[in-house]
């Protein structure tokens, strides 16, 4: 059995740190105690549109999320999303907006969460993961999937409700797996996807289909995407990943097979990598590694056994 080591442990994997938020979700429905915190002192408010938000970078080297006092926020009632409160008590909402609030100071950009996850704080990052996901569920599902009629916010933007047929209904999550999997000789089995830029390899990942389990599910997609049978697997941590709703769970999986036949639709090629492989084709160009704001870099460090060149 591989004891996996992680020789990244001290750097938090994107999205999935600790933020120091507590979602606080008893308060969803409380609108009393909502509007109070709303119109707290010392509650922080950003706005989020098309997923992206403002940041900027301060004199000391560090990048943060612009946020203003609730009382310097735009106007809007129905797109407020409340995000939860911190260990001082100050409060953090969201404001789903057509477009991002135009700023006099000039450094200040607009990031989506590929740039701003890899400079956010995990505090940070951890509100725009959240703020991100929920915007992009609002923007998607806003009739009744029952009946049709146009749903209303509620739950600070956590549920929306139908006021023809009373349904309920909740931000979307969709479980996908992405895993490492290695073969009899600790060998790695890395893929390019059809769209990626020539010498892009990465992980084998997929949505986990209805009735199925997760490890079924890494089986199926390995066997679908590269020909490749699995055997055992193994839970290794997950990411949440709003592009725009997927929660990615990452697995490390040995190979039971080793001829690969790729599916030629989301995967053009595969092969598989030894350790000295990888790294010489690092070195010459000829592989370019996943962006290191996926989980996918996480898994490959696992076996690589040190962090991977940047791309």
């Amino acid at each position: 059995m591989t004891t996996w080591t992680d020789h990244t442990a001290d750097r938090p994997l994107t999205f999935s740190a600790p933020s120091g938020i507590d979602r606080s979700a008893h308060h969803r429905l409380d609108e009393a105690w909502l509007a109070a915190a709303w119109s707290h002192p010392t509650t922080r408010v950003f706005v989020v549109s098309g997923g992206q938000a403002l940041i900027d970078d301060t004199p000391d080297g560090r990048t943060e999320l612009i946020t203003t006092p609730s009382f310097e926020a735009p106007l809007t009632e129905a797109h407020r999303y409340y995000l939860g409160t911190d260990d001082d008590g100050v409060s953090y909402f969201a404001l789903q907006k057509d477009s991002l609030p135009g700023r006099m100071d000039q450094s200040a950009r607009p990031a989506g969460l590929r740039e701003a996850g890899l400079l956010l704080s995990p505090r940070d990052a951890g509100l725009l993961v959240h703020a991100v996901a929920l915007e992009n569920w609002q923007r998607l599902h806003r009739f009744c999937s029952r009946c049709g009629e146009r749903t209303v916010i509620a739950a600070a933007g956590h549920i929306r409700r139908c006021p023809a047929c009373g349904a309920e209904h909740y931000p979307r999550t969709d479980p996908a797996v992405i895993m490492l999997v290695t073969d009899e000789d600790d060998r790695a089995l890395l893929g390019r996807q059809v769209h990626w830029p020539e010498g892009r390899f990465s992980t084998l990942a997929g949505f986990v289909e209805p009735g199925e389990s997760i490890e079924q599910s890494v089986a199926r997609e390995v066997f679908e995407e590269a020909g490749v049978v699995v055997g055992d697997v193994e839970y290794i941590a997950s990411q949440p990943w709003p592009f725009p709703s997927s929660l990615m769970l990452g697995f490390m999986a040995r190979a039971t097979s080793s001829e690969i036949q790729v599916d030629g639709e989301e995967i053009e090629e595969a092969r598989w990598f030894s350790r000295d492989d990888l790294r010489a084709a690092f070195e010459s160009g000829e592989v370019l590694p996943p962006y290191g704001i996926s989980i996918a870099a996480r898994l490959i460090e696992l076996w690589y056994g040190k962090p991977l060149p940047k791309p």
